[in-house]
């Protein structure tokens, strides 16, 4: 299947899940196999409307229908295999780094490689616009608080690091401004140093580490092969 026609397969499902009682009915087939009869008496609408719901759910591929092999009159609707297979949006990205910038160096782009090459084998570096002068303490202590060491080194200017294929990702909204790059990815988190509290540097390396989350999954690494 070409990522034309996936897409328009993801959409026709999305669709039919848009209508509550047909994403009821598949919450309800998720657990196990049913009836018409039992899922009508689950969701108390009548044998027309259960008909046409499951006939937009059968359309779109997310049903099944079999014969009971006791009372041939019955019939058992089943979700089917693949009903929910990528229908969140699973966008894949092949890198041979991961290079996090921010302006100073200091903060935000070190605390999300630190905890980037903590949960993803596609390394990460970390890079500014502006490099200050040294590592923020409190970004060291808050990626401590969460389980990760940054390394003990100097801010970097960001042409200084920078490879072909690596993957940009802006952490703070003056970088990503003055770079302009349309390839890069951005993540707008405030500056906790603004703040300079714990609970500032905690809060931003707990919404780092949850886009690291989302991001990590899509990511492989890139190799010669993958472009020949």
């Amino acid at each position: 299947m070409n990522a034309s026609s996936s897409l328009t397969d993801r959409a026709a499902r999305h669709a039919a899940l848009a209508d509550p009682i047909r994403l009821r009915i598949v919450d309800l087939l998720t657990l196990g196999d049913a009836t018409p009869g039992e899922l009508r008496e689950q969701l108390g609408i009548s044998s027309n409307l259960m008909a046409h719901h499951l006939r937009q759910l059968e359309a779109v591929g997310m049903v099944t229908k079999r014969r009971s092999d006791a009372d041939r009159r019955r019939s058992y609707v089943a979700l089917a295999p693949r009903a929910l297979e990528d229908l969140a949006p699973t966008p894949q990205l092949a890198a041979r780094r991961v290079v996090f910038v921010c302006t100073g160096n200091t903060a935000r782009s070190q605390m999300a490689a630190a905890a980037w090459n903590a949960a993803s084998a596609v390394p990460a570096e970390s890079a500014g616009t502006h490099p200050g002068n040294r590592i923020s303490s409190s970004a060291i202590a808050a990626a401590d608080r969460g389980g990760v060491t940054i390394p003990s080194a100097s801010p970097r200017h960001v042409d200084d690091v920078l490879a072909p294929d690596d993957l940009v990702v802006t952490v703070c909204d003056a970088a990503h401004e003055e770079l302009a790059d349309p390839s890069a990815l951005h993540w707008s988190f405030a500056n906790p140093s603004d703040d300079g509290s714990d609970a500032a540097f905690d809060a931003a390396f707990a919404l780092i580490t949850d886009r690291i989350a989302r991001l990590a999954p899509t990511m492989t690494p890139h190799t010669e092969e993958a472009t020949s």
